[in-house]
């Protein structure tokens, strides 16, 4: 990989780790957990509605 990409992919793990560290102090540490957790919590309704969806519409034939 060139310097350049290097250094863009670095910049951009730094600054998630970053934003990762504001979001989990003070204050926001709840309203953050509380976040992410209802977000996976609708994913996985998400899947586990698709996936029923799929066996209900399987075909069988006599």
């Amino acid at each position: 990989m060139s310097t350049t990409k290097n250094i863009a992919i670095g910049l951009g793990i730094a600054s998630g780790a970053l934003l990762a560290a504001w979001l989990f102090t003070g204050n926001r540490k709840k309203k953050t957990r509380d976040f992410i957790s209802k977000k996976a919590n609708d994913l996985k309704k998400t899947f586990t509605a698709a996936k029923h969806q799929r066996d209900d519409a399987d075909v069988h034939y006599i």
